[in-house]
């Protein structure tokens, strides 16, 4: 079985040849290539074969291409940090969005005159000429919600839903209007999926019922345009208490990747029971393990990841948020093998 039937089969609720698995490495992986973090997130050919190297050397079952949340805001002319060592971030201290006012600025753009959305573009095609039909390639895409916190503090964005909760849904549309667009130069690129970070679809950020009025409904938009194309929706939250419920209903996710379990469940058995013939589960190794446990540790943690959540299919094991990214890469190795041997399907 190679990597795109293995995904498929798991997708089906189906027991593959063993549990399919991808440590979400993203900004690791520039340590394979000798990239700097700047270096790897602004320029397509370093960043393209920096995962196609992860592919390889890992043997993994599929390739997301988390670069940072950042890639989005900036076609909005929102001024961009590129720390040496870690993760591209917004300016602070120069956000685009300063008070209420602010919000009328924000309208649809050319996603095309995004430099980094462009460049994620063609890191999406270059993983399409080396990979397309063997390996899933999921393009990752800052939800609309949070690409506007991007431009805004977060803390005065969700302030600002009180004050003005129109001026904040007007921007967001508006927002979500070139995230559209985006969606379908992805999808046309030949993206197998599209995996939507939807930050606030969580109880530790906001209500359920506020970010149901808020991004479900764009959240759908969203889907229609790559389920028009044949290509799949997936989510990633790693927050606390997430809407798994609510992201099915509005939007039909197709896959969710998490780190805790969803707000209607006490574990993740429970999840699995509730939730695992509905969607791909996706998770749940701890990426700080990498920094505060040992590879006993992790191990343990994937081995009991599979113990609860690979049963029937249905289950990809990951880690449940983005990898650490100067964590040692032995971590992603253990994961692998642990996947390759303790989570081989007994037929």
């Amino acid at each position: 079985m190679n990597a795109m039937e293995r995904v498929l089969t798991a997708m089906r609720n189906e027991e593959a040849d063993r549990v399919p698995v991808y440590p979400i490495l993203a900004g690791a992986t520039r340590r394979l290539v000798g990239a700097s973090y700047p270096e790897w997130s602004q320029n397509a050919d370093i960043c393209a074969a920096a995962y196609i190297k992860a592919v390889e050397e890992f043997d993994l079952d599929c390739v997301v291409t988390l670069i940072d949340l950042s890639v989005e805001c900036e076609a909005w002319g929102q001024e961009v940090d590129y720390p040496e060592d870690e993760a591209a971030r917004p300016n602070f201290k120069n956000l685009l969005i300063q008070d209420i006012e602010d919000y009328a600025k924000i309208k649809k753009v050319d996603y095309r005159q995004g430099k980094r959305m462009m460049m994620h573009l063609e890191v999406i095609k270059q993983l399409v000429a080396r990979f397309k039909g063997e390996v899933p390639i999921v393009a990752f895409v800052f939800g609309p919600l949070g690409t506007l916190s991007m431009m805004r503090n977060q803390q005065d964005m969700y302030m600002d839903l009180y004050d003005d909760p129109d001026a904040v849904k007007a921007a967001v549309k508006n927002v979500n209007e070139t995230l559209k667009d985006y969606s379908a130069a992805l999808c046309d690129a030949g993206a197998d999926a599209i995996m939507y970070d939807t930050l606030f679809a969580s109880g530790s950020i906001m209500s359920k019922q506020m970010w149901i009025d808020m991004e479900g409904g764009l959240m759908k938009e969203l889907s229609a345009i790559n389920k028009a194309r044949g290509v799949l929706t997936m989510t990633h939250n790693c927050g606390e208490k997430i809407y798994f419920d609510a992201q099915i209903e509005c939007y039909g996710t197709n896959a969710i990747s998490f780190a805790c379990p969803p707000d209607d469940c006490k574990d993740f058995a429970e999840c699995k029971e509730k939730y695992g013939d509905k969607i791909l589960l996706i998770g749940c190794v701890s990426p700080a393990t990498t920094v505060v446990g040992d590879l006993k540790d992790w191990e343990e943690e994937c081995k009991n990841n599979i113990d609860i959540m690979a049963k029937g299919g249905g289950f990809m094991l990951a880690s449940g948020c983005e990898f650490p990214a100067n964590a040692s890469l032995d971590y992603a190795y253990k994961m692998v093998e642990v996947a390759k041997t303790y989570g081989v399907y007994k037929k």
